[in-house]
């Protein structure tokens, strides 16, 4: 049974997705406060028993979502789901450049979140083992799903390794945002382009020398992104 954080401080709302998470057969951990929720993630780390993924609340007491999102980052590369109260273009883009893989719109029906949440999980999911690709100094590991750039590992988020593993499988191909979205989020609508973009961004951080000028991961203005280097 997949395991999930949720940290929500409205206690109507977290113990409302609590019990839906639960008899969807999710084991939960519950918190209200981000702070609570470091805990429980560094408890749970600890423990041997990790967190499969995070549904985070951006509108949190003390400690806010987003500083939540940048920590739970640095701590492990399990796949959040951000929740916000407005589909503001601020909130959405500060979230998704803070690490968040996907989000949703409170209100949240029980039935959109539980499909988010199986759709980022399937992310998660090894992929078949393929050969060990190379490219300048970049490695990537298909089998073993590990990324090394210059001889040192780059661990990535399932939502980031994904991406970069369709990118790269058809070096020069020019993939849309909107296919990327059904390959690697499995969005079955037009969804959100801000998804792979921020994406995009913070995948370049890890793996390009001058993220500004990549190599790999490179943009094809006004149609969609590509992998090189050519």
């Amino acid at each position: 049974m997949p395991h999930v954080l949720l940290i929500e401080d409205d206690s109507s709302v977290r113990d409302g997705m609590e019990l839906v998470l639960t008899r969807h057969g999710h084991r939960v951990d519950a918190a209200g406060t981000g702070e609570q929720g470091l805990e429980l993630l560094r408890a749970r780390m600890a423990a041997g028993g990790p967190v499969e993924i995070v549904v985070l609340d951006l509108m949190l007491p003390g400690m806010d979502g987003f500083e939540v999102c940048r920590r739970v980052r640095a701590l492990a590369p399990v796949p959040i789901i951000m929740l916000t109260a407005r589909g503001d273009d601020l909130d959405v883009v500060s979230g998704l450049e803070a690490g968040a893989d996907d989000y949703v719109v409170k209100p949240v029906t029980a039935r959109v979140l539980e499909a988010r949440i199986r759709a980022v999980l399937r992310r998660a999911d090894p992929v078949p083992a393929r050969p060990v690709d190379t490219f300048g100094d970049l490695v990537i590991d298909r089998g073993a799903l590990t990324v090394a750039r210059a001889g040192e590992d780059v661990p990535l988020p399932p939502t980031e390794l994904r991406l970069l593993l369709e990118l790269s499988s058809r070096p020069g191909l020019v993939y849309t945002r909107e296919r990327l979205l059904e390959l690697v989020w499995e969005h079955d609508f037009l969804g959100d382009s801000r998804l792979v973009d921020a994406a995009v961004g913070r995948l370049r951080a890890k793996i390009e020398d001058t993220p500004a000028q990549p190599r790999y991961i490179q943009t094809a203005r006004g149609f969609g992104y590509r992998f090189g280097p050519l």
